[in-house]
């Protein structure tokens, strides 16, 4: 179940923001925002009937400037990790992405440190834009986040 493993990374990482535990109910207009079509997409990995782990496109901000910047996001179980689970998720992530033309660039913050995450993004064409410094705090320590970006859909050139 997808709220377990956030549940799960929140009490036992630095990777989610979060500080303690949260409901279904809790997560329900962040479900809610998914969808088969469009730029807000969830991919599910599962194992059985186990959830093993999920990515994401989500809203970056609610500014209608930032309508063609998503955010992605990824979580997977522990035992699943070191797989190929990822990797797997984010390829059905962005194979949905490249038939959407409204998204035009992916957003990803990765709370440091977290060497498995940023190779996963950089192997999906992520590249660094900066780092956040002792932005958070969680678990009694200031955490940092490396931003990264990846093209979807580049600008047109300009008209001659």
């Amino acid at each position: 179940m997808i709220v377990g493993i956030l549940n799960y990374t929140a009490a036992n990482s630095i990777a989610q923001f979060d500080t303690r535990p949260v409901s279904v109910a809790e997560r329900r207009d962040w479900f809610g925002q998914f969808a088969a079509s469009g730029p807000y997409r969830l991919v599910v990995a599962r194992r059985g009937d186990q959830v093993v782990g999920y990515a994401c496109s989500q809203r970056y901000r609610d500014h209608e400037a930032f309508r063609a910047t998503v955010e992605v996001s990824i979580a997977l179980e522990v035992s699943s990790r070191g797989q190929g689970v990822g990797t797997a998720l984010y390829r059905a992530l962005f194979d949905s992405l490249a038939v959407e033309p409204s998204v035009h660039v992916a957003l990803a913050g990765i709370a440091l440190p977290n060497d498995a995450s940023v190779a996963l993004h950089r192997k999906f064409g992520f590249t660094e834009v900066g780092t956040f410094r002792e932005y958070a705090f969680k678990n009694g320590q200031y955490i940092s986040s490396v931003w990264m970006q990846r093209m979807c859909h580049p600008a047109p050139p300009p008209r001659q």
